[in-house]
């Protein structure tokens, strides 16, 4: 079994050896001589060769009859070899011979070549020079003869040219050069619209002073003239706009100052073109024409006008407090107008009558709107530079002639001589006419509305009353808090006030004669005038009240006491001397107030004074006060008393006012004749002397005091009278912390 094996193995790597390139072999080999029966293999290997040399043989026996043959067939080959090179070379030179003629016609094919060239080339410079051209006008923004170019480059010169590359790109470039141009232009529109919405109070202006030249232009002309033209206007009034025989707009071309230029010369005033660049709004036009979207830009423009006429038609909210702010309103709604009426003759179809006067009549309802809220908010309709003095009368038919504009009686002054002077001053009967005259508008507005008598009388009362709550009501509280307003002119709106709330009967009287409707009609309206006057005046008496202490506190400002005075001064301090002179002559104004008003403005001015001397004299700056110094204030503290005693308004019982100073006078009293004694022993008592001192104010006045006696006093220590009087101050202090430490508890 052995030898089996052994015989497979070394069949196996002769397969290996016959079958394994030569590079390989080293490993198979080795096996070999590793092997036990080399001898074996070696001899199995040389009968291996030796049948491989007899297959040789037999192959190159089989093979060397055709070796032979094919050397035969190349001998004969060799022959034929000659034979050909020679034909190859005679057809050589016939080639060449022919070569000739072609190379003339290759000069002729080149010829047609560039004469083919040249008219290609005489094709497309068109299109070069047109498209130079085209980034020519790009480039200055000539946008509209830019579109007109890109439609001949595109419809003609092109298609002529070819399908060229460069052509190809120039196609590609068209829709984009559109695109641009387009939104070049919508840009330039929004600037223009941006331009008329900043401009609009300026061409309103412009329009309003072209019709002033006009009606001055318009008054030149003869009497004649002046009736046919009356009649005219009003005959156009009366239908509601102004129509010629041609059916032109509202809007003429003289009135809106726009197109007119003999005019404009004339007045030498610029119209709407010479304050706004119209040219872009047309070259937007043709161009979204141009481009097929005329409908587009026609929707757009007229979406932001829309849009811009309702902020025109926006008031602002406080355009009500100046006649300038109304004159601002209504000049940019002309403004506005006079644009689209420049634009609509100007363009064909841009804007059209219905759109404008769809506008217009958005702007009517807007107007009229903004009219009826904020007219009854006018801060000046009633104040025609009031001089806030009584009315001088020097004779009686100027008396008279006061008595008819206003209803007023008072037999003590008929009784006086001329010249006089009535309590109130100009505002009183100027707000009563142009009450009267309002009531009259309302009346003739009413007189085509078809209403009852009742309606009518009901429809002015309401009118009227929302006059005085609203319009002269703020009229009056503005004139009040005015700040250059002083007491004079607030004693002044007081007695005028007063006076327009005696005359509110008298209203109410007129309007029932002119409605033929009583005034005890049952669910008729009352005017609220006397309520509008009386709030009026009281705002008026508390700014008196509130202007009073103002003034009274900037003259204590200017007080300037020496707290470390060794002794007082015999006469007042000149800030106080000042003050009361202040307080005398204002009160001297007073004379036609009623009573009770300057009863109390004088207690109150009274008690800010003496409050303000209280702290005045407890204020923390002030650390220090010497006897001298609370002697030099007792004396400033009489002179106040003084001034209340003397009465300086005229309704007080005894000495009513000089309770003001009560507590001012009880607190120096305790300090200048040193009753601490009665103070501390009566203290809590209804009788008690010093009743209105506070142990909290004596104590930081104490305080105070105590302070300077210890140090202004050196050597007080050394004299016995010194030494008593600090001893005592501490006593006093150490009595005053235990009352006030019980009242705590």
């Amino acid at each position: 079994m052995a030898s089996a094996e052994t015989a497979a193995e070394h069949e196996r790597i002769l397969r290996e050896i016959e079958s394994t390139d030569t590079n390989c072999i080293g490993p198979t080999l080795r096996s070999v001589y590793d092997g036990q029966e080399h001898g074996l293999f070696m001899d199995k290997l040389e009968g291996r060769i030796r049948n491989h040399d007899r297959e040789i043989e037999k192959m190159c026996n089989h093979h060397f009859q055709g070796f032979v043959d094919s050397i035969t067939e190349l001998l004969k080959v060799r022959g034929e070899a000659q034979k050909l090179k020679c034909q190859v070379t005679e057809t050589n030179q016939k080639l060449q011979n022919d070569g000739k003629e072609v190379e003339l016609r290759q000069c002729r094919l080149q010829q047609r070549n560039i004469a083919t060239t040249i008219d290609k080339l005489t094709h497309c410079l068109p299109v070069l020079e047109m498209y130079s051209k085209l980034q020519e006008q790009m480039r200055a923004k000539r946008y509209y003869p830019a579109l007109r170019t890109l439609e001949q480059l595109e419809g003609s010169c092109l298609p002529q040219a070819g399908s060229y590359r460069f052509c190809a790109i120039m196609a590609e470039n068209i829709p984009r050069l559109r695109t641009h141009i387009r939104d070049v232009s919508m840009s330039d529109l929004k600037d223009f619209l941006e331009s008329i919405r900043k401009h609009s109070d300026k061409i309103g202006e412009t329009a309003m002073k072209q019709a002033q030249v006009q009606i001055a232009r318009d008054n030149a002309v003869t009497s004649q003239q002046r009736s046919a033209s009356g009649r005219r206007i009003r005959k156009e009034v009366c239908s509601g706009t102004e129509v010629d025989r041609n059916g032109s707009n509202p809007f003429s071309e003289k009135d809106s100052g726009i197109l007119d230029v003999e005019d404009e010369e004339e007045s030498e005033i610029p119209g709407a073109q010479d304050l706004v660049d119209f040219p872009p709004v047309y070259r937007c036009l043709h161009i979204y024409t141009v481009l097929g979207a005329r409908d587009t830009f026609e929707n757009y423009y007229r979406k932001q006008r829309r849009k811009q006429a309702r902020l025109v038609l926006q008031p602002h909210s406080n355009m009500h407090e100046t006649l300038e702010g109304y004159r601002h309103y209504f000049n940019q709604i002309v403004g506005f107008f006079v644009v689209e009426d420049h634009i609509l003759h100007t363009t064909q179809g841009l804007v059209n009558r219905a759109y404008v006067e769809e506008l217009w009549e958005l702007a009517l309802s807007k107007t009229i709107a903004a009219l009826r809220t904020h007219s009854v908010c006018l801060t000046n309709i009633f104040f025609f530079f009031d001089n806030y003095s009584p009315i001088p009368v020097a004779s009686p038919e100027e008396y008279q002639r006061i008595e008819g504009q206003f209803p007023f009686q008072d037999p003590e002054l008929d009784k006086m001589p001329f010249p006089k002077k009535l309590p109130f001053s100009e505002f009183v009967p100027k707000v009563y006419s142009q009450l009267k005259e309002f009531i009259y508008a309302c009346l003739k507005y009413s007189e085509d509305l078809h209403l009852s008598s009742t309606e009518i009388d009901d429809m002015i009362r309401k009118s009227t009353n929302l006059l005085l709550t609203r319009t002269l009501s703020h009229c009056l509280q503005y004139a009040i808090k005015k700040k250059n307003v002083g007491l004079a002119e607030l004693v002044q709106i007081i007695i005028n006030t007063t006076h327009l709330e005696q005359s509110c009967h008298y209203l109410e009287e007129f309007i029932s004669n002119i409605t033929n409707v009583p005034p005890d009609t049952i669910n008729a309206t009352k005017l609220y005038g006397t309520s509008t006057f009386k709030d009026a005046r009281h705002a008026a008496e508390e700014e008196i009240y509130t202007n009073l202490n103002q003034k009274i506190d900037q003259f204590l400002q200017l007080a300037d006491y020496d707290w470390m005075a060794a002794q007082g001064g015999g006469q007042a301090s000149d800030y106080l001397s000042d003050l009361i002179a202040f307080l005398c002559s204002t009160f001297a104004v007073f004379t036609h107030l009623p009573g009770k008003v300057a009863q109390t403005a004088c207690m109150s001015a009274c008690k800010h004074l003496s409050t303000s001397l209280l702290q005045l004299l407890l204020e923390a700056d002030v650390r220090q006060v010497s006897m001298g110094a609370l002697q030099q204030f007792n004396v400033d503290v009489k002179e106040c008393e003084k001034f209340a005693r003397a009465g300086p308004v005229p309704g007080f019982q005894g000495d009513t006012l000089l309770l003001a100073f009560i507590d001012l006078r009880q607190l120096l009293d305790l300090f200048t004749q040193w009753d601490w004694s009665t103070y501390l022993a009566d203290y809590g008592r209804p009788t008690c002397k010093y009743l209105r001192v506070n142990p909290h104010t004596a104590l930081a006045l104490l305080e105070k005091m105590k302070d300077t006696s210890r140090k202004n006093n050196m050597f007080a220590q050394f004299r016995k009278n010194e030494r008593d009087k600090q001893k005592l101050i501490d006593t006093v202090v150490k009595q005053l912390r235990n009352l006030i430490a019980t009242n705590q508890a």
